[in-house]
Parts: C-alpha cells; structure tokens; sequence
C-alpha cells in the first residue's frame, strides 16, 4: 500500500514514484501464495515417507530436501523483501511510511515462521547459522525502524 501511494504529482517529479513502482514489482504477493501452497504439497509427501517404508532411498530423499527447501526459500524472499523496502523508505509517501513498515514487519514474521518449519525438517549445522544470520539482519532492521 505504500508504494501504491507514493505515486503523487511530487512523487513522480523526484523520481520516488519509480521507487515505489520497482517495490510494487519486486514484491509480488503470487511467490508467497505459491510458497504456501508448495509447503503443504511438500508437507503432504513428507507424510508418505513415514508410512512407504518400501519408498527408494532417492525418492524419500528428494522429498525431503523439498520440504526443507520450500521455507528456506521464503525465508530467504523474506529477507531480500525486508530490504527492499527498507531502500524504499526514504522515498515512500511520509503520511503512510508506517505502512511500509508493517511490510517489513509481516515480512520478518513470515520469516520467522519459515524458520520455524526449516528446524523441523533437520538443515545441516551451517545452514542453522547461514539461516540464523538472516534472521538476526531482519531482527536489525526492525530494531532500526522501531526507534
């Protein structure tokens, strides 16, 4: 909704409308929606591992990199899209900033929830702390807009 908005007369002059129309396309809520749905395709195959016990080696392990992989991936949007908003900030419409800033604040949330879903499924130990870094970046950024 900020980048919506930042689309006024002055917006265009000082080049923020172009700001705002690049986060607009970055953004796209369609990658999310289909993360979602492959979380619980992935999810639903990861059930079959448990109960297949005739399931071959390759199969059980390609769906189990799948359901690692889906919310490792949102995790790592989450965390390209925080920036990119926070690169917009400055440029965004100042009577709805803090729309923006609920953006980076779902966004961290969201990541927070992938993490959640990536520990379940038993990333190697230096993908913990890759994943861990990101989420203590996105935890700086919010501190940075909080204040």
């Amino acid at each position: 909704m900020a980048a919506a908005y930042t689309t006024r007369k002055k917006d265009v002059e000082s080049g923020a409308a172009a700001k705002a129309s690049d986060l607009i396309e970055a953004l796209g809520t369609a990658p999310f929606l289909k993360a979602a749905d492959d979380d619980a395709e992935a999810y639903a195959a990861l059930q079959r591992t448990w109960k297949e016990s005739s399931m071959p080696p390759e199969e059980k392990s390609a769906i189990e990199a799948r359901a690692l992989g889906i919310p490792t991936t949102l995790l790592e949007d989450c965390h390209r899209g925080i920036l990119k908003i926070r690169e917009f900030l400055p440029y965004c419409n100042t009577n709805i900033v803090s729309d923006a800033k609920v953006g980076i604040h779902t966004l961290a949330g969201a990541a927070r929830s992938a993490y959640q879903t990536i520990m379940v499924n038993s990333p190697s130990d230096e993908e913990k702390v890759r994943l861990k870094q990101l989420l203590k970046e996105i935890r700086h950024l919010e501190d940075e807009i909080l204040s």
